[in-house]
């Protein structure tokens, strides 16, 4: 058996509220989604913190999850471990994630910003504003997500390409962008729609395109935690507005 066989790979990840399932945490789902995209074995423990479990004080003390375990080694910033397993687990055996476009990377990137500052307003008189900043970042990524990348362009052709159909942010396939951004994306659409009566524009048929096709993804739809988990999660964060 050779030594990558042998290498046990265990990603920690918070639990819901019963101690034992997927919790919210878009960190634990994005590495979660790394994982299972690059194609490795590997296991998944869920976490209560609750319970301080003993493992936390033997594997990673004072930390919270996400974490992973990579055969002795413990990594416990999520960047850092997204770069080890980008760096680590390499082609030829596994895929590359990394965008080949820089612009990926930070398409979408102040939705979640500007999502947080809407849900946790409780003045009545902000919240059309903190909705129009929400809509305005929603309408930056569909537009980024309209538009074609520099791969879609054929400078041969007579035909001028002005729009793209592409389901992911960098392409064809899900990179280290839509592991970041998804699960925030995901927040987004289900606690505005519980706390705010706020759902994405159907005329964003662009995000909505990118929405759709990410379901359809298991290594995106399988790492999701229940809705219910998530109205759990904000019921103390999304202020009432009075």
């Amino acid at each position: 058996m050779s030594d990558e066989n042998r290498l046990q790979v265990e990603l920690f990840v918070k639990a819901g509220s019963d101690g034992q399932s997927i919790g919210n945490c878009p960190f634990s789902q994005r590495l979660f989604m790394v994982l299972w995209l690059k194609g490795v074995t590997f296991n998944v423990t869920t976490v209560d913190m609750k319970r301080k479990p003993e493992i936390l004080k033997d594997l990673a003390p004072g930390a919270q999850p996400p974490f992973l375990l990579y055969g002795t080694e413990v990594k416990t910033d999520t960047n850092k471990i997204e770069e080890f397993l980008e760096e680590n687990l390499s082609p030829p055996k596994y895929p590359r994630l990394a965008s080949r476009n820089p612009e990926s990377n930070t398409a979408g990137l102040d939705v979640f910003s500007k999502f947080s500052a809407y849900i946790k307003n409780s003045n009545p008189q902000l919240n059309d504003n903190l909705e129009k900043g929400l809509l305005k970042a929603l309408n930056k990524l569909d537009e980024y997500l309209g538009s074609p990348l520099p791969d879609e362009i054929d400078e041969n052709s007579a035909d001028d390409v002005t729009s793209s159909s592409r389901p992911f942010l960098d392409g064809q396939v899900l990179t280290l962008a839509d592991c970041n951004l998804l699960p925030k994306l995901n927040i987004v659409k289900v606690v505005c729609l519980k706390y705010r009566t706020f759902s994405i524009p159907k005329s964003l048929s662009n995000l909505w395109r990118y929405l759709d096709a990410a379901y359809a993804h298991e290594e995106f739809s399988s790492t999701c935690p229940n809705d219910t988990e998530i109205h759990i999660a904000y019921s103390a964060v999304a202020k009432a507005l009075k």
